[in-house]
């Protein structure tokens, strides 16, 4: 009975290893894109979508070149916003109208391993501004993360948007949108959950392992 005491406690140290790595494993599966840059095939998919819908051929052609350009990897979208001024004759409030809309945006960014980084109020105007006129005033200042330029599309091109983006016009002035494929990232969750996740089993390991066999 005694001999069996030391491989069950190797066989139990596998599996308190084993079981957080492959629940990382198995998430950074979903939160990475292993699908490649999107192929001439969806790219042409995705712009006989934007036609049928109405797209303005400007934006078509803008999309286009961003989807043709596609690296397939994840990438940061960087958002300047301006809220329109409240309208006391209005039924909703530019902020209200905001929320409408993100209430259906944040499900399909979830579900596409798609967040928000980094959101907040703008506190000062413009500090530093060249070769641009009206952009001295923003409101908010946001950052979302998308796992790849085909979650976009699909994110872009849900019907549900078409029905909801009357929303968002409603409580914006204007806004800016950058795309930027970060080179330093240092807020990626992938890290973030291996540090953590690498502590508490490296605690739990010398807890009950190591100290009970020095005991």
């Amino acid at each position: 009975m005694t001999s069996r005491i030391p491989k069950l406690a190797r066989r139990g140290r596998t599996w308190l290893w084993a079981l957080p790595a492959l629940a990382w494993l198995s998430f950074c599966a979903w939160y990475t894109n292993t699908s490649g840059p999107l192929s001439a095939d969806e790219i042409a998919a995705f712009t006989a979508q934007m036609e049928r819908n109405g797209r303005p051929a400007e934006a078509v052609q803008r999309l286009r070149r961003f989807m043709t350009q596609d690296s397939g990897d994840q990438f940061l979208m960087a958002n300047l916003i301006d809220m329109r001024d409240v309208d006391e004759t209005a039924q909703l409030s530019p902020e209200a109208s905001m929320d409408r809309y993100m209430a259906h945006m944040y499900p399909e960014l979830f579900r596409r391993a798609s967040h928000p980084v980094v959101f907040g109020p703008v506190v000062f105007h413009a500090m530093d501004l060249v070769g641009i006129e009206g952009a001295e005033s923003w409101d908010r200042f946001a950052i979302m993360r998308y796992r790849s330029r085909r979650d976009l599309m699909e994110i872009a091109l849900n019907p549900i948007f078409d029905e909801k983006h009357h929303f968002k016009i409603a409580a914006l002035d204007k806004t800016i949108a950058v795309p930027v494929e970060p080179q330093l990232y240092l807020s990626d969750p992938r890290a973030f959950i291996f540090l953590v996740l690498f502590f508490v089993v490296s605690v739990a390991d010398a807890l009950i392992f190591r100290l009970r066999r020095n005991a």
